[in-house]
């Protein structure tokens, strides 16, 4: 039977659920997932909890708080004024607390996203923290298969 080692191409069901216990992300009610260890598709942490499984096992693991995620860091909170956001974004754009948006990386080849947590006369704070981060996550998998 084979086991799930580093760079194995895995076939599996899984769920990623958040503190409350509410799922995050779920494939069980779906297509399972096919992905790489080692790519970066999970965290590192998940991943290394992983290896060794074999193909048929289903098996769930809590992770400790910042563990999969990694810690909250206040410098990840960040005010950005409201004239450069119209500047580089929608400029008729109206910004509420909870609100989800994405902005280009410096080099412009992808996207990060922040969460708007204040929005005052002439700017908006966001958190770029993973919203995970520093919370304790449980991670339910079945491993399907394991090339």
């Amino acid at each position: 039977m084979n086991t799930i080692q580093p760079g194995s191409f895995l076939t599996l069901h899984y769920r990623l659920a958040g503190p409350d216990g509410a799922d995050v992300v779920t494939t069980f009610n779906d297509q399972p997932a096919t992905l790489t260890l080692g790519t970066g598709q999970l965290a590192p942490a998940i991943e290394t909890r992983l290896l060794g499984l074999a193909e048929g096992t289903r098996t769930s693991f809590t992770l400790a708080p910042g563990e999969a995620f990694g810690e909250r860091n206040p410098e990840m909170i960040q005010r950005v004024s409201l004239a450069l956001l119209r500047e580089h974004g929608d400029p008729e754009a109206e910004y509420q607390v909870g609100d989800v948006v994405e902005f280009p990386t410096p080099d412009g080849q992808g996207r990060f996203a922040g969460v708007v947590r204040e929005v005052g006369a002439d700017n908006a704070v966001f958190d770029f923290n993973h919203p995970l981060a520093g919370q304790a996550v449980t991670f339910e998998v079945q491993v399907i298969g394991v090339l």
